[in-house]
This record gives structure tokens, sequence and C-alpha cells, in this order.
């Protein structure tokens, strides 16, 4: 007679063994990789923050999408930080802004083999940092900025974009943009709604990236509160009736069962975003030798995964790509 109680220890004997038997597989395909691209530079800048990390010219942009595809790497979210910002984020919906140019020249490089996903917000484009259009009280008023969120997709779609993705967190944005887009006749673009997107203390990095923090205030009013996770559902089915075609909860491993909840609740695409603050705090305790960089990123990619995560927004999408290969 067998011990029933050993099988799960005989199933771990062998590397091989775990791998016939897992039950939770990451792979090249979960993954996209967020993009910086600045314009008025001649070389890529690195984030200091975020080690690894660089704001791309168009050139090295392209390069790096090139490099990705050719990993297979499916899709990429494109950031842009402009060189000249102003009260509306004026250059966020400039036919010829810095990730509309983008857009183009990715299209141009990587043809249908990669999805092209833009990011759908204002605070890379205001000089106040906030994600909408401010009202005389230095509030974000919802209704004007959801005018300048259908006016960005529009010129994104025009550019190539596969997928606009607003992050904005704005009542009615992917609604806005949904009609905004049918009336456009892009109607083949996708809506990734960032449906439940927390005011995070682990924005810091991706706010150097994107020279985008706040010049005042904070972002609690517009943007989730941690503490509320079934609040996510209520954002969640509000989107997906609006047309949403995929949904998106951010951060990714603070919040593993705000995700496990939206996959259990709704069927469509659960995207999640691993943070660059969740990245920095890996790559500064690897860099100091506290635990194993490489080990640690597939823990948590899978973790991120194993919560019921479809695909993975991750800063570390490359070197992982790398070594899946392997």
């Amino acid at each position: 007679m067998p011990f029933p109680e050993q099988r799960s220890r005989r199933l771990r004997r062998t590397p091989a063994l775990r791998r016939l038997v897992a039950q939770t597989r990451l792979s090249v395909d979960d993954l996209v990789a967020p993009l910086f691209v600045k314009e008025g530079i001649d070389t890529p800048e690195p984030v200091v923050s975020m080690p690894g990390v660089v704001q791309h010219t168009q050139e090295s942009l392209r390069k790096e999408a090139r490099a990705l595809a050719d990993l297979g790497v499916p899709a990429l979210i494109l950031f842009g930080v402009p060189a000249r910002k102003d009260a509306l984020g004026s250059g966020a919906s400039d036919p010829s802004g810095v990730v509309q140019t983008a857009l183009r020249s990715l299209r141009d490089e990587v043809g249908e083999s990669m999805v092209l996903i833009a990011d759908d917000c204002l605070d890379e484009f205001t000089d106040h940092g906030h994600c909408g259009v401010l009202d005389r009280h230095q509030q974000v008023d919802n209704d004007a900025t959801l005018e300048r969120y259908a006016d960005i997709a529009i010129t994104q779609a025009d550019a190539g974009a596969d997928v606009i993705a607003p992050s904005g967190m704005m009542d009615g944005q992917v609604g806005a943009i949904r009609r905004a887009l049918a009336d456009a006749n892009h109607h083949e673009v996708a809506v990734l709604a960032y449906s439940a997107k927390y005011a995070s203390a682990l924005y810091g990095p991706f706010r150097d990236a994107a020279e985008c923090a706040p010049q005042f205030g904070d972002r609690r009013s517009y943007q989730m509160d941690p503490p509320n996770a079934r609040e996510a559902l209520d954002e969640t089915a509000l989107d997906i009736s609006e047309g949403a075609d995929m949904v998106m909860v951010k951060p990714a491993l603070a919040y593993l069962d705000v995700i496990a909840s939206v996959r259990a609740g709704f069927d469509v695409p659960v995207g999640a975003y691993h943070v660059s603050g969740e990245y920095s705090m890996l790559k500064a305790a690897a860099a100091n030798g506290w635990i194993d960089g490489d080990a640690v990123a597939l823990e948590h990619l899978t973790a991120i995964k194993r919560a019921g995560a479809d695909f993975i927004l991750t800063y570390l999408a490359r070197e992982v790509a790398e070594r899946l290969q392997t």
C-alpha cells in the first residue's frame, strides 16, 4: 500500500517532477513591458530609483521593442515624458506628440508581432502633475477630464495603438473612451481599464521615471483607498458595463486578494501591474546581497499569476523573458 501522506513529497523530488506537476506556469506570454519615452533627449537616461530602467529616446525605444519582440514578449505599454507641460496636458493628445510619434515608429518596427498599449492619462503632461483637468478650486474636474481622455484615445488609436489604457480612475472614463473610439471608427481598438488602481505608496519610482509627481496634494480623492477590497468589484463591474475589454488591478503584490476576487467575479482578461516600488525594493535588496534577486523575481511574478492574473505588467519583463528562454 502506498503512503498517501508522502505523495506530494515524492512529486517534489527532482526539478523535472516539479515541472511536470506544477499547478501554475509563468511564461513569456504573460508579460507586458512598461516603457518610457522622453522628448528632447539624445541618449537614454537611466532612472536612478529603478535600476535597469531608462527613459528612452525614440531610437532606443524602437530597439528595445525589437529586442522584446524577438524574446516573444507579446505586449508593451507606453508612457510619454514631454518636453513641455501645461495645465490641460495638451501634449497628451497632440498627433505629433511624444507617445503618438513613438506608436507610429513602433508599429513600423514590430508590425503585428506585439500588442501596443498606450497609457491614457494626463499626469505626465500636466504642469501640476494631477491625472486630470483642475477646476478653479484646484480639484480634478471629472467631466472635463473625460473630454481630454477621449481626445487622447483618438490620437493614440490613429497612431497605431491596439489598446487604450485609461489609468486616471475618473468616473465614466471607459464609456467616454469607448464612445470616442466608435465615433472615430476605431471599433477594433480595445480598452484596458485600470479598474482597481489604489492610492498606493509604491508609485514613487514611477513618478521619477515619468516625471509626474503631483505639485501639490495627492491623488487619494480619485484613486482607491487601500483598505477597501469589495469596492474593487464595484469599480470593475462599472468599467465592464461601459465597455472595457480587459481590467487591471494595481499594484499587484500588496493586492493579491483583490486580483483573486476580480478573477473569480468576472469573465474578462485580468491584468495586474507589478509596480515600480515592488520592482525597486526587489532590486535594492538584491544589490545588497540580502536576497537572490532572480529567484525572488520569478517567485513574485508566479504569485501574481497564481492569484489569477492573465497577464502581468512588469519592469522585469525583459530579464524574465531572457531567463525563461534558458
